[in-house]
């Protein structure tokens, strides 16, 4: 079940903590991927390491999403890489946090756009080989506070809200070519940014998780590889969480 052996998938933000999982996810299910992400030794060191982990031959893309050049050739490059795209996941993103009385014009754009503009350019460039194709799962990481907000994250909970909405549009314009889009929406999940919390904030996070511990990054890797799926074909415009019980939406 599950599997996508023959199948290529694009991840952006692929070195990062879940974006790493995600990419182990995909593979381990036998597909090929292109992992991107502004960081080309970090990457060049992950592909090597899925290379020898899977097989596939996968292959890095350096990409730097500020940079709308660079987003606007990223989908290109991977197809001219692996002939074919099968599988979009938007992973990459940012945070400038700050409260909104204080927060700067720059901390605003930067958020908008790297984690929703660039994700609209990807999902408009990935749709043309998928329509003719006929063919295609774009699956974009959104984030709990997309649904419920957070103090301090209004640039990110826009972001992130945005591209739910965003992703329902869309899904509803694809569907009849046989592409589906939908989120996946982490909760607290467990980083090399989370490790480095205090005990004692980490201990007062899992207290509003039922489950009582923060998500691991294979969670939201198995979401993602399900609904990259051949069987979750019936599945599109939804936002599937994944945040053990703290928001049950």
């Amino acid at each position: 079940m599950f599997d996508l052996s023959g199948m290529t998938a694009l991840v952006t933000g692929a070195s990062g903590g879940i974006g790493s999982a995600i990419a182990r996810a995909l593979a381990a299910q036998g597909a090929r991927l292109a992992l991107s992400g502004s960081n080309p030794g970090k990457l060049r060191a992950f592909r090597e390491e899925l290379n020898d982990a899977y097989g596939h031959d996968h292959v890095e893309i350096t990409c730097d999403l500020s940079d709308t050049v660079q987003v606007e050739h990223l989908i290109p490059a991977a197809l001219d890489t692996m002939g074919k795209l099968d599988i979009l996941v938007n992973n990459a993103g940012v945070t400038r946090d700050n409260l909104a009385m204080r927060m700067k014009d720059e901390e605003w754009d930067t958020v908008i756009r790297i984690n929703l503009e660039a994700a609209f350019r990807l999902m408009r460039a990935a749709a043309k080989p998928m329509m003719k194709a006929r063919h295609g799962r774009i699956i974009t990481i959104t984030s709990v506070v997309g649904a419920t907000g957070n103090p301090g994250q209004i640039n990110y909970a826009a972001a992130k809200g945005g591209l739910v909405a965003m992703s329902k549009s869309l899904g509803q314009e694809l569907a009849s070519r046989g592409i589906t889009v939908n989120c996946v929406a982490p909760g607290f999940i467990a980083t090399p940014m989370t490790a480095v919390l205090p005990e004692a904030q980490k201990a007062a996070l899992n207290t509003r998780i039922p489950m009582g511990r923060m998500g691991e990054g294979a969670d939201i890797g198995a979401a993602v590889a399900y609904l990259a799926s051949r069987e979750a074909g019936y599945i599109t415009g939804q936002t599937l969480h994944v945040n053990g019980g703290m928001a049950m939406l």
